[in-house]
């Protein structure tokens, strides 16, 4: 058994999308070579209603399969084959190839917390039927291990459970975990696979072929924001090498984190936004077809 150092930590930066929603991106819109078959992780985790109520109205997806995950709040979405639905807590949606729109409505409290993560598509598959998999937090198996350690499986095999999410090209694993205080914990991962997890809650240290490093952050002290080194906390993109397990140090307070795996496609990506093509020819056919109201091949 091999633990797969960590290649780099990257905090999330702010980007806007949509009409205006407010949020923090964890890698995409460039070279994801080390991420393929992933191509972009949004944090869209916030609490403040004005920031993310306009939020993307009706758009095209074309060669990329999405999954969105929320925490808190609820999405309401819709897409052009009249498909109309809304994830809560806990919920999972899935769904590629087609024009759809996300409105975040928030909870009470006005707090909308989740994720999306975008998979590639090989291109025999750029131009698939469009679906949709609407999952429910009920529906998501947690299993917890002796030493309190918890992970909700949403998509892939892991510790003899498997998630809803079904039938990503990608064939991904896609898991939520938490780790309790003061806990070292060791995860499989197959050798074979791209890895990386995203920190949204509590602290710790990834344990690598070097000695464990921290993350910069912004922090507000008396004297306004400053930049500080700590341990890898919120928002941290832990990118890991080769290997096949991971192994986390959870802090004071436990670590929760998204773990996501998957085997690279290994081919060229064309980007216009959510249109992902292998070619620059495939996009401007695409684009085209946007413009002309022949993007839909299926309905």
């Amino acid at each position: 058994m091999s633990i797969r150092p960590v290649k780099r930590i990257i905090e999330s930066q702010p980007a806007i999308e949509g009409a205006g929603v407010r949020l923090r991106r964890a890698f995409g819109f460039g070279e994801t070579e080390e991420f393929d078959p992933f191509l972009l992780l949004d944090d869209f985790r916030n609490d403040r209603p004005d920031d993310y109520r306009a939020g993307f109205p009706w758009h095209p997806h074309r060669g990329i399969e999405t999954i969105t995950y929320v925490l808190a709040g609820t999405v309401d979405h819709g897409d052009s084959l009249g498909n109309k639905g809304s994830l809560g807590a806990g919920d999972v949606t899935a769904g590629s190839g087609i024009l759809h729109q996300e409105m975040p409505q928030g909870d009470a409290k006005g707090r909308m917390h989740g994720f999306q993560l975008w998979a590639n598509l090989p291109s025999r598959l750029k131009m698939t039927a469009p679906r949709y998999q609407d999952i429910k937090a009920a529906d998501i198996p947690e299993i917890v291990d002796d030493d309190g350690t918890r992970a909700r499986v949403i998509c892939g095999e892991f510790w003899g459970r498997r998630g809803p999410v079904e039938g990503v090209a990608a064939d991904p694993r896609y898991l939520d975990i938490w780790v309790p205080p003061g806990k070292r914990k060791t995860l499989p991962v197959e050798t074979d696979r791209h890895a990386f997890a995203y920190v949204f809650d509590g602290s710790g240290t990834f344990a690598a072929a070097s000695a464990p490093f921290g993350v910069l952050t912004e922090k507000e002290t008396a004297a306004g924001e400053t930049l500080v080194r700590e341990r890898t906390g919120n928002r941290s993109l832990v990118v890991f090498d080769r290997g096949d397990e991971v192994t986390v140090q959870a802090g004071d307070e436990g670590i929760r984190f998204l773990l996501v795996s998957g085997k690279p496609i290994e081919e060229p990506v064309a980007w216009y936004g959510p249109i992902v093509m292998n070619t620059k020819a495939e996009l401007q056919q695409a684009v085209s077809e946007l413009r002309n109201g022949t993007f839909i091949k299926h309905g």
